[in-house]
Parts: C-alpha cells; structure tokens; sequence
C-alpha cells in the first residue's frame, strides 16, 4: 500500500511542475511579444472595416420630395393663397392693429383663405379672458377651419406642411420657424415693422422688403 501511495504522490507532483512550466512558458511569451507594423496595420484595417458595416447598417431612406419642388421653389403655391395661422400671429396682428385679412391681401397681392387649425383654437381657449378678442376674431367665418387630433400646434403644422406643402405657415415664433426652415419648399410670414413680410416667396410684391 505504502508503495502505491508514493507513486501516487509523484504523479501529483509531475502534474503540477507541468502546469507550472505551461504558465512560466505563457508568461514569457507574453512578455517578449512586440506588436509589429504590419499587426498594428491588420487591426487598423478590421476595426475600419467593422466601421464601415456599422455606418451601412444605420442610413436611412429619406422621405421621396414632392414633384411641385423645382429646386427650393414650391410651384403648389398660387393664388388663392392658404395661410395656416398661428396663435400668436393673431395676437401680434391685434397688437399691432393689423386686419388679419386685409394684411394678409396687401401682403401677398392676391386672394387668401386664412386657416385656423382646431390645436390653435384649443390654446386660444386656454389662455383665458386676456385673448377672448383673439378667439373671437378666429372665429370669422372668412377663416376656414381645419380639423386635427393634434395636443400641440407647433408640431401639427410642421407635419401638415411636411405632408402637404400647400401652405404659407403666418408665425411669429422663432422656434417654430427655425424649424419651418428645415422644410423645404414652405414660406414663412411675420410682422415686421408693423406690417406683415414674408420669406421664401419670391412672388410675393406687397411684402416689405
């Protein structure tokens, strides 16, 4: 028995000054090894690589322009002319005195359908006593009213006008034109020295330059 447990124990030891030689072997190895240009190259080139997958992976189709574009020229656009108006565009006219129908006419020299969006008169509504006036002058049967499920009306003209490029957006607020100006195609309407001027129309004689 005594014989079978020495050799036991010598078979152990074998095992473990083998792993540890593996382990001395591996150490060494790895502390000798310099990566060479042409490594550094083959890397380079496989993480480029891997870029250009990734970057392939993520484009994106942009929506198809409408036929009515000729370069960044609406030809949808004619007399009459749609104005889609904003809540603060009504209050800014009252302020400075401006009939909305007439300005828009003098504007524009030509016909007009003023539009009012169901999110415009939502907010009017909201904003209380102060703009009852507003409200009230929003309702002139002149003004055609234009049904939406929209809870804001930043975001309901600039998908409307986006879908159907048939409008000039009348706004005097600069975030909502900062983002009118990425859509091709749409002019945009404000006041400016107590009259109304529009940009991004080229027909449009009336308008102050």
């Amino acid at each position: 028995m005594g014989k079978v447990k020495k050799q036991s124990n010598n078979a152990i030891k074998k095992i473990l000054m083998k792993e540890k030689s593996l382990a001395t072997k591996k150490k060494r190895e790895a502390e000798s090894y310099h990566p060479t240009p042409e490594s550094n190259t083959t890397k380079q080139a496989t993480k480029d690589y891997a870029a250009v997958l990734f970057r392939k992976a993520q484009v994106t189709h942009a929506a198809p322009t409408s036929t009515a574009h000729f370069l960044s020229y609406n030809t949808a656009l004619g007399p009459p002319y749609r104005i889609w108006l904003d809540t603060n565009f009504i209050n800014f006219s009252m302020q400075n005195k401006i009939d909305i129908v007439q300005g828009l006419m003098d504007c524009l020299l030509a016909k007009v359908i003023p539009c009012i969006c169901d999110c415009v008169f939502a907010e009017l509504e909201k904003l209380g006593k102060k703009f009852r006036i507003a409200l009230k002058l929003a309702r002139d049967k002149r003004f055609e009213r234009l049904t939406c499920d929209s809870k804001y009306a930043d975001d309901c003209v600039v998908r409307t006008v986006t879908q159907h490029p048939i409008y000039i957006v009348a706004t005097c607020d600069q975030e909502l034109k900062r983002r009118l100006r990425k859509v091709p195609g749409v002019p945009i309407m404000y006041i400016a020295k107590h009259r109304y001027t529009i940009e991004r129309l080229p027909e449009a004689y009336g308008a102050p330059e």
